[in-house]
């Protein structure tokens, strides 16, 4: 496979991204990162204008003569539709490209639910906040996040054991044949990182995120990327194994973090006091049910020791925890205390612990974040300059 055209850095896709990432900033500010001759700056800046993709936010105080505007990149003029599907749930949004939420929809999805019917009510909920909200005339592309791995070039799933009826789904051509925008793709657990790294303000930092739901998984963002992998695989710490235990992981394998510290998991431990589903843990650990609080911890001290070595290894500056689970104060307690107590010290004094500040939202923020830099991206915004100059002349 070829690799991506990259654009030229004086582009007006390159000057774009300088402004997203350095931004806002003055005609002059921005001339003088980029190197361009004013008239260039102009011409580029214009069309930028008129793609919508440019905003003006002020003025800077000037020691004479007139203030000079302050540009930067309009992120709100653009609009996506994010859905985000579980083994229990659905949701989906309309978003802008910063990631505000105009309108969205949580729903439960019963077991066993299979892709057809799931994408279908996915595309309608959508088109109706689309409608309600007034934003599809602004639609530029849809991002989905699913459980499992990704095959990102074929677009299909390789679905976890408990979603068996997703395995090899093609997933994009629903969306993109009804609404005749790119569809993107990422696993929930690498969507998560990116939304929790997104509501840290996108900081130089690597930071890795773990989402404690009926499974467990994680998500390395580094220099400001998902990684994900060979083969889209990084990140799968439920299916390390723990030596000495033999319960048996959805997988096939036995003694999976998975099988024993999942929300899937403690819903199983806690099944002798009446407890079914995530909602009744969260319910008894809030009341403060002391079983339910020990098997919480327990769960929490046993995933953070797995960390610890992900810590150590990877040398984060954050490590984000999300999940109906995951952020039960029990859960991430003991979780913190295993990754300081077990990680390696240089990379246990420089990591921030806690949960994700965006709670269920992480996920759809991160959806939003990918698929702004995606559609943003200099490649991206040069192909819509080379579009408009065709459909001029």
């Amino acid at each position: 496979m070829r690799p991506p055209r990259t654009a030229p850095p004086t582009s007006p896709g390159h000057v774009l991204a300088v402004l997203r990432n350095e931004g806002p900033l003055t005609r002059q500010e921005l001339q003088d990162r980029i190197g361009l001759s004013r008239v260039t700056m102009v011409e580029r800046l214009d069309l930028l204008h008129r793609l919508g993709l440019l905003r003006q936010t002020g003025h800077r105080a000037s020691s004479g003569g007139r203030p000079a505007e302050i540009l930067e990149a309009n992120e709100a003029g653009r609009t996506a539709l994010v859905a985000d599907v579980g083994q229990r749930h659905a949701t989906v949004a309309v978003v802008d490209l910063r990631g505000d939420v105009f309108a969205q929809v949580h729903r439960p999805l019963p077991v066993g639910h299979t892709p057809r019917e799931t994408l279908s009510g996915l595309l309608a909920t959508g088109r109706e906040l689309l409608a309600e909200t007034g934003r599809a005339d602004t639609l530029c592309a849809m991002g989905l996040s699913v459980p499992g791995q990704i095959d990102h070039e074929l677009g299909v799933t390789v679905a976890p054991p408990t979603m068996a009826a997703w395995q090899g789904v093609r997933l994009r051509e629903p969306f993109s044949d009804a609404l005749s925008v790119p569809v993107l793709l990422e696993n929930d657990a690498n969507a998560l990182a990116f939304g929790a790294y997104c509501d840290l303000a996108r900081p130089h930092a690597a930071l890795v995120g773990v989402k404690v739901g009926t499974g467990i998984g994680a998500g390395l963002v580094i220099s400001g990327h998902t990684h994900r992998g060979e083969t889209s695989s990084a990140g799968e710490i439920g299916h390390i194994r723990i030596e000495g235990n033999e319960q048996r992981c959805d997988c096939g394998r036995r003694g999976c973090v998975s099988a024993i510290a999942s929300g899937q998991a403690v819903i199983r431990q806690l099944r002798p006091t009446g407890v079914r589903t995530a909602e009744d843990v969260v319910r008894r650990v809030r009341a403060g049910n002391l079983e339910a609080i020990r098997v919480t911890a327990a769960a929490g001290r046993l995933v953070g020791t797995v960390l610890a070595t992900v810590v150590t290894i990877v040398n984060p500056r954050y490590l984000r925890v999300g999940g109906a689970i995951g952020v039960l104060p029990p859960f991430l307690g003991a979780l913190r205390e295993a990754v300081l107590a077990n990680a390696h010290t240089s990379a246990r004094d420089g990591v921030d612990v806690d949960a994700c500040v965006l709670g269920s939202n992480t996920t759809l923020a991160g959806v939003a974040g990918l698929v702004a830099d995606e559609m943003l991206s200099p490649d991206a915004v040069d192909a819509l300059v080379s579009a408009e100059a065709s459909a001029v002349s």
